[in-house]
């Protein structure tokens, strides 16, 4: 068993796969469902110091050091991603 006094480290488990996996229709299209968001949030980050805001940011609260994919995960689990299969 673990400390419970030290922090729980979440990473691709939460939020739970089979949640994200009720938002799509296949675990394949969820990878690149999540993986263009990750991309386009990771693009927003890498543009905020050029002045250039093409990509919207992250739409959840960020943690700090938190990845990418783990923010675009968060995003389709609280459906705040419109999302069409096949683009």
């Amino acid at each position: 068993m673990g400390d419970p006094t030290s922090p729980q480290l979440e990473g691709i488990t939460n939020p739970p796969i089979d949640d994200l996996l009720e938002k799509v229709s296949s675990k394949y299209a969820l990878v690149i469902y999540a993986a263009k968001r990750a991309r386009q949030i990771n693009d927003y980050y890498a543009q905020l110091g050029e002045g250039l805001l093409e990509y919207v940011g992250p739409l959840v609260e960020p943690g700090p050091r938190e990845k990418p994919l783990s923010i675009a995960l968060r995003e389709i689990h609280a459906g705040l991603l419109e999302h069409t299969e096949g683009e």
